[in-house]
């Protein structure tokens, strides 16, 4: 079996987003047990400008010098006002361009094509202006070629439009190449930065420059001022039958000053990924705003997973050393739950400090009152600058950026109001959007469709507190610019992201329109065709007619497939309900127990029909009766007292003796003491919070798992842990959101409506739990997860036969209407993918139930065996026996690194399931290593 590792390549060809900070220096970083980093072996950037745009395409050739296949990961911002436009990869030598995919989808098709070891590629966007790109295979001591384009609204710098273009790649490269053509410019441009001095040609259409190096390491930032005309200037693009203009309009760039607040909310974000965050240079800023002030007063919120209550600091005379020395103080941990925290009627303005990477807690950002101002401050390269402006521009607020290098400048953006756009009507024109920041820089740009031929704006530009009414004529023979759509879609996409999860459909539909990643749609490439049909994407342009007649053939066959698949599990639930009919004897059993399975199983995916039962069970029966009616019970008699015991879980880690010594009031000192060590180990978060749990510190605990959300952006195997620990802990509330993430993270794997819907049952939502557990049962999935429809399917009936007021159950296929309670069930899944776990069970006749041996003598009966990952596998017993049960698990084999160096594990045990007696206990544990076997807990069964 081909073994591969992942290389992770944190690209900073952006990394230069602060204007005054010199980017540092990428890391290329080896996975786990590479030989050698995979390395940039060429890199060929050529830059297109014309008026106030620019495009810019990266080609990069990746040589893997192991002897393995590798998958390629390349993880990279880009600027406020950047938008990625286009990624291609190499196949059969020749660079084939991505196309647009719903974003779940776009992972699910990557990761299964992937297993088969074909071509695919992915970019996708995690959380604010942050890509990730995956690519697979880089060959074996070969190459891979990948090109990105991304697009931009240029800035300026004085009369100048400003392109700054990061050069730090890190690394000595074979071959550098750079051109950039500047169209449209009457005066020559000037370079500054990187190269030194870069003499620009003069050509029919404008400026040129070119560069070409051997054995050469790129550094710096390369700046180029461009000088700009003073006047009015329209352009027109087109895109999918419509015509889409934008007008770039010379203003005041003068600012003034504003009236000043007297009361004013600072929400303070205080999560675990503040930490990073250049504290002095964010209180260097509010020193000069409160001196500013000089008397008001100041209400702190800290924002985490859950927010403190706000607390009242004087600012008198401009002194501000109280609030001055909290802050200062401030602990940061835990998630960001930032819309977690509600207005004050008689707060003027708030400021928000934070990245704006909200992931975790499911409210929406609060609404401000009228006359109240939300001005957000973001010193962090990697942050979610669109949310964070689109936020404070919706209550006439904005995003300042707080520069380490230019000290002041977002106090005078506190302090001042500079030009600002009022309004934008239209005659002969849609959809009108206009940049709110771009006037502060002395120029507006409004964009947005045409309706006739010819338009006309008009447009209120405040200038120094005064209003001034201009009008712009926009003709559909303007000056034709091809990125002008996309510079359109980036505007009202930031507007849609305001309320991202008000908005998710059109931002999907933006981005599917303009082949543009977003939250919502990635961009993928795909080596055969017949995989775009079976995934229905639709291929680029040369492959569409042949696409149509295979996808036309394809849909019948997906309906027969979907039939088929309901038809079996109506056939594989009759042989359940059969085995659950049956009376089993109690006595001691004829036969010796058996011997353990060998090591020697090979790893394939399990079969997806059920297995025959062994000789005891009779042959499979109809469903005698329907949900509602009672069960007929093979023996009369109350249900016996089952009591379940868990072993604790206690981890060996160098931290545990210290904080287990803690006292309740030290603990968490300590517990942050040891975090700045163990930052990227789930494993720290968990036995921490279990620490916390014990000494009664649930508020502690429940923060300290949260630091999960904060570990690793979108990894949907972090979550689900992150999710069973809350279900564990008795937070079903808090689960709910993080496993509705996982859902549309992997929309693909049975298991993610699985947990949302015990989450949701959990939680007090039967009508919801159904219809999630409902989806499992009915969707025809991939192999390698066995039994899970009859899992789930136990589960759904459980529910709906101890939920008062009744369920809607019309959606459900009435054949598979019977609930099945036991005395006894045990459930075991794990985090990690393409490992292998195993359940075992012991009952009181030494008769141990596995995957090698499904049915016990007295009726005990295992799942199918999970052995590509996640789970669940399942013990039932209907009639248990006295006596106690033995509930372990193995750890049988992995064939991939696992999430947090050892695999994690829930164990579910719950007596009298199905029933309104039922009980359940829940347990978290790791293993590490294959042939690892651990002790969860057991059942004890008393006699009737």
């Amino acid at each position: 079996m081909l073994t591969r590792w992942s290389v992770l390549l944190l690209f900073a060809f952006t990394m230069a987003a602060a204007r005054a900070i010199t980017p540092a220096p990428p890391r290329l970083m080896e996975s786990i047990d590479a030989e050698t980093p995979v390395r940039l072996q060429s890199l060929r950037i050529h830059g297109e400008i014309a008026g106030g745009m620019a495009e810019t395409t990266v080609r990069m050739v990746f040589f893997n010098p192991n002897g393995r296949m590798l998958e390629g990961q390349l993880q990279f911002p880009l600027l406020a006002g950047q938008q990625v436009t286009a990624f291609a990869l190499d196949i059969d030598g020749k660079l084939r361009p991505a196309v647009p995919v719903e974003k779940a989808k776009g992972r699910q098709i990557f990761e299964a094509v992937e297993r088969r070891k074909v071509d695919p590629g992915l970019l996708e966007q995690t959380q604010g202006n942050n890509f990730k790109l995956r690519v697979y295979p880089i060959p074996a001591m070969g190459t891979r070629t990948i090109e990105l384009k991304y697009t931009e609204a240029m800035g300026r710098e004085g009369k100048s439009w400003q392109y700054r273009l990061p050069l730090a790649y890190g690394e000595r490269l074979q071959d550098f190449d750079l051109s950039v053509n500047i169209r449209g410019s009457g005066d020559a441009p000037k370079a500054s930065g990187a190269f030194g001095a870069v003499r620009f040609n003069r050509d029919a259409r404008g400026y040129f420059t070119h560069v070409a190096k051997s054995r050469f390491a790129p550094s710096g930032v390369l700046d180029i001022l461009i000088p700009t005309a003073q006047h009015t200037l329209t352009y027109i693009g087109e895109h999918d039958d419509d015509t889409y203009f934008v007008a770039e309009i010379p203003v005041a760039a003068t600012r003034s000053a504003r009236p000043l607040p007297r009361v004013v909310g600072l929400l303070w974000d205080s999560s675990g990924s503040g930490v990073g965050r250049p504290h002095e240079a964010e209180l260097a800023e509010l020193d000069r705003y409160f001196k500013a002030l000089g008397n008001a007063e100041v209400r702190l919120t800290r924002l985490r997973d859950r927010s403190e209550a706000a607390g009242s600091f004087r600012i008198a005379g401009g002194n501000w050393d109280e609030l001055r020395t909290a802050l200062q103080a401030t602990v940061y941990d835990g998630a960001s739950a930032l819309a977690d925290w509600l207005p004050q009627a008689d707060v003027n303005e708030y400021l928000l400090v934070s990245d704006g990477l909200l992931n975790y807690g499911s409210d929406r950002f609060p609404a401000l009152a009228a006359g109240q101002r939300l001005y957000a401050l973001n010193s962090s390269l990697v942050a979610d600058t669109g949310r964070l402006a689109a936020l404070a521009e919706r209550s006439s607020g904005r995003l300042v950026q707080v520069s380490p290098g230019k000290p002041g400048t977002a106090a005078e953006a506190l302090l001042t109001d500079a030009s600002y756009v009022r309004s934008v009507r239209a005659e002969g024109a849609t959809a009108i959007l206009s940049d709110a920041g771009g006037a502060r820089q002395g120029l507006v740009r409004v964009a947005g469709k045409l309706l006739a031929p010819a338009a006309k704006l008009m447009i209120t530009v405040v200038e120094q507190g005064k209003p001034r009414e201009m009008a712009v004529a926009v003709s559909a023979s303007d000056q034709k610019h091809e990125l002008v759509p996309a510079l359109w879609a980036g505007y009202q996409l930031r507007a849609l992201e305001s309320d991202y999860e008000a908005n998710r459909g059109a931002i999907r539909r933006l981005g599917a329109q303009f082949a543009i990643p977003t939250r919502e749609t990635s961009l993928i490439v795909l080596d055969r065709l017949d995989d775009y049909v079976r995934y229905d994407v639709t291929p680029p342009e040369d492959y569409l007619a042949e696409y149509v007649q295979m996808k036309l053939m394809r849909r019948v066959q997906l309906q027969e497939k979907r039939r088929k698949h309901l038809e079996r599990i109506v056939s594989d639930f009759n042989q359940k309900v059969a085995w659950w009919e049956k009376t089993y004897p109690k006595d001691a059993p004829p036969t010796p127990k058996p011997e353990p399975r060998p090591d020697t199983r090979a790893y394939a995916p399990a079969p997806v029909a059920a297995a025959a039962p062994m000789a005891m069970a009779p042959a499979p029966a109809p469903v005698s009766a329907l949900m509602g009616g009672a069960p007929a019970l093979p023996q009369a008699g109350a249900a016996p007292e089952i009591g379940i015991s868990l072993k604790k879980w206690t981890s060996d880690a160098p931290y545990i003796a210290r904080m287990q010594a803690a006292s309740a009031d030290t603990i968490y000192q300590v517990y942050l003491d040891e975090k700045p060590s163990y930052a990227n180990s789930s494993a720290f978060y968990l036995d921490a919070a279990d620490m916390l749990f014990d000494k009664g510190l649930r508020e502690l605990a429940l923060r300290v798992l949260s630091n999960l959300a904060e570990m690793d952006l979108e990894n949907r195997h972090v979550l689900r842990i992150l999710g069973y620990r809350l279900l564990q802990a008795g937070a079903p509330e808090l689960a709910v959101p993080v496993f509705e993430k996982v859902q549309y993270l992997a929309e693909e794997e049975p298991q993610s409506f699985r947990d949302l819907g015990l989450a949701q049952a959990a939680a007090g939502h039967p009508q919801q739990a159904i219809d999630q557990l409902n989806e499992v049962i009915v969707r025809p999935w991939d192999n390698r997860f066995a039994e899970i429809e009859l899992i789930a399917l136990a589960e759904m009936n459980a529910i709906i036969a101890t939920s008062t007021p009744p369920l809607d159950t019309s959606r459900i296929d009435p054949r598979l209407l019977k609930n099945l309670p036991l005395d006894i069930r045990a459930v075991l899944t794990w985090d990690a993918d393409n490992s292998d776990m195993d359940l075992w069970v012991t009952d009181p006749n030494g008769e141990k139930c596995y995957y090698g041996h499904r049915f016990t003598y007295q009726g005990g009966r295992m799942s199918l065996d999970f052995t590509g990952g996640y789970g669940p596998e399942e013990f039932s017993l209907r009639e248990a026996k006295p006596g106690k049960y033995k509930i372990e698990a193995n750890f049988f084999g992995s064939s991939q690194q696992v999430v947090a160096g050892a695999t994690t594990l829930q164990v579910t045990l719950s007596s009298g399931f199905g029933t309104p007696a039922a009980k359940e206990k829940m347990l978290t544990l790791r293993l590490k290593g294959r042939g690892q076997s651990v002790f969860v807990g057991e059942f004890e069964v008393k006699p009737k």
